[in-house]
């Protein structure tokens, strides 16, 4: 058997590494993320010891990306995606060119051509696929109005991108470049003798015919497989038949529409929202998507080089400003300029203030055409890894000024009359009076429900609990943070705080100290822990009920300090002893719980 195993090597130690040293970061109270690009910069080419197959990891990584936007795709819908076309689509070409122009003057000042400028300003204003998406899924936010812009600001921004991949092979001899060689193999590349607006159209043109053969032909095929798949009973056969569909169809779109491989991925799992089975589909293929995601932090820490901070130090720190300031900036004041509250605003600008995987092509395709110095490549790769580090200081920087700038924007608002919010949840009782809030912005208002249960989590488990204490007419909230359920409960009358429990400020509106109850119907173990730990502190007093899926979890949340912890499989095995040894009939609730 042979012994020169790049492949095993390279998953082996990027992902040994990035274990350690992302738990270390964990330990610091450091996003592991900061980790994982060390343990990328200690298998590069840059550092001493054992180096990596950077190409390899390069193909890893990608596969991440596809499935990481697949994941995506699954909790998005068309209706969601062409809701936020009014502030994505203009809002993101405005930074792409504010950035750009940025990027031009910097490489002016450097002594750069116009063509170099152009594709360095270009690799400057998109943002990275995983960073973001890691960042809105941490914070729980993708089914959110938040969330929905930033994807959609991030689908435009991969559009453009794709634009520019095609068109800068056909300038780059007007850019001054050395035009590149007509390659078949791949429908991506397109030749310069069709012309600048040749090429804009016959992309354009395979961009629809992608989108239509998806929206045609993938709305009938891919649900069908599913079900045809599922039917089967083989779990197996079902995790087999996502990843195919997620890969191939992106694979696909790449080579037959010149589509990006994240974009086709997306629209795949787009398509696959629309079937019953796109919760499981989602559940199935978590494992992999986080695995590859670490890998892309591991393959970009392979690419940069610690002593590139000492040559190009200021040209650096130049690079870094126009990602984390310039484009954090421009995105604020486009956002507010569309009225969309100061949190959506903050939010959005500090997701999209870092780069990633497209600048890294674009880079290559502008040294490979001769337009773009290796130095330029340099510049983008430290701003790429210096961006992702500082990405997660930029949400706490927002955590920080949000209540500074609303509460200077309050002071020139007028005042708005005290409402209540939704019907009671008991006879004679108001759920809650406040202020109409403007869309989504601020801390939740605090309930004013007392002697109450809070309900975390309403999926499967959490609607027959919710439904058992409204028919007995309990006091109950529920915290939820899917903007679908959210509306579904409040056109119920059941009063809601809408976020992530294990927020601080989300919790404390759902009044812990005042309440009996709390029941934790979310499946994570982890984040339940959180909760408990923080219901206990506020109220020593109040009875906690959680759920669990093994013995681990049972006694994990009970040294936490749970009251009650139930494990779905136990009562299943009790309600059919029951059963058949006749001592009970037991009802269908039962069997769910």
């Amino acid at each position: 058997m042979p012994h020169d195993t790049p492949l095993i090597a390279t998953i082996v130690a990027g992902l040994g590494l990035a274990f350690v040293f992302g738990a270390l970061a964990n330990r610091f109270r450091i996003p592991p993320l900061v980790g994982y690009l060390v343990a990328g910069v200690l298998v590069g080419p840059n550092t001493p010891g054992f180096v990596a197959d950077a190409s390899l990891a390069n193909e890893l990584a990608e596969i991440g990306v596809i499935l990481l936007m697949f994941g995506v795709g699954l909790h998005f819908s068309l209706k969601d995606l062409l809701s936020v076309r009014a502030i994505a689509v203009p809002g993101a070409v405005v930074q792409i060119g504010f950035a750009t122009l940025l990027g031009v003057g910097l490489a002016w000042l450097l002594g750069w051509s116009l063509g170099a400028g152009l594709v360095f300003g270009l690799a400057l204003s998109v943002a990275s696929t995983v960073v973001l998406l890691r960042a809105m899924q941490e914070r729980r936010l993708i089914e959110t109005e938040r969330g929905r812009i930033a994807v959609g600001w991030l689908i435009v921004e991969d559009l453009a991108m794709v634009l520019a991949l095609v068109l800068l092979p056909a300038l780059a001899g007007v850019l001054g470049g050395q035009p590149q060689a007509d390659d078949h193999a791949s429908l991506l590349s397109l030749p310069a003798s069709y012309g600048i607006w040749g090429v804009v159209g016959v992309t354009l043109a395979k961009v629809a015919a992608f989108v239509i053969v998806m929206l045609v032909v993938g709305r009938r095929v891919i649900p069908w497989v599913l079900h045809y798949v599922a039917h089967t009973g083989s779990r197996e056969l079902f995790r087999l038949a996502v990843l195919a569909i997620a890969l191939g169809v992106a694979f696909g779109a790449a080579k037959l529409f010149g589509v990006s491989l994240a974009l086709g991925a997306f629209f795949a799992g787009m398509i696959m929202s629309e079937s019953e089975l796109s919760h499981r589909a989602a559940e199935e293929s978590l494992p992999l998507r986080d695995a590859f995601s670490v890998l892309f932090f591991v393959s970009v820490g392979m690419l940069f080089d610690p002593l590139s901070l000492i040559s190009n130090g200021l040209p650096i720190l130049a690079t870094l400003a126009i990602i984390v300031v310039g484009k954090s900036i421009a995105a604020f004041v486009i956002v507010i300029a569309f009225r969309y509250p100061i949190a959506t605003a903050l939010m959005i600008s500090a997701s999209l203030a870092q780069i990633g995987e497209f600048s890294f092509i674009l880079a290559e395709l502008g040294v490979g055409l001769k337009l773009l110095p290796e130095q330029g490549r340099d510049l983008i790769l430290a701003g790429a890894i210096l961006s992702i580090l500082l990405n997660p200081l930029m949400f706490l920087v927002v955590d920080w000024m949000k209540p500074w700038l609303e509460a200077r924007a309050t002071k020139a608002a007028p005042p708005v009359e005290a409402r209540p919010i939704g019907p009671a949840t008991e006879p004679g009782q108001v759920a809650s009076v406040v202020a109409a809030p403007e869309k989504e912005d601020g801390p939740p208002p605090r309930t004013a429900l007392t002697y109450h249960s809070i309900l975390v989590g309403y999926g499967r488990v959490g609607s027959l609990v919710g439904a058992a204490m409204k028919e007995a007419d309990l006091p109950f909230l529920v915290i939820e943070d899917a903007d679908k359920t959210l509306a579904k409960l409040k056109s119920d009358g059941i009063e809601t705080v809408a976020g992530n429990a294990a927020s601080a400020e989300i919790f404390s509106a759902a009044n812990p100290e005042g309440a009996k109850r709390l029941i934790l119907a979310i499946p994570n173990a982890f984040e339940a822990g959180q909760i408990v730990l923080r219901a206990r502190a506020a109220n020593p007093a109040i009875n906690v009920i959680a759920r669990a899926h093994s013995d681990a979890e049972v006694e994990h949340l009970r040294g936490l300090g749970a009251d009650t912890v139930i494990m779905g499989e136990r009562e299943i095995a009790r309600g059919i002893v029951e059963v058949v040894t006749g001592a009970a009939v037991v009802a269908p609730v039962k069997a769910e719980t």
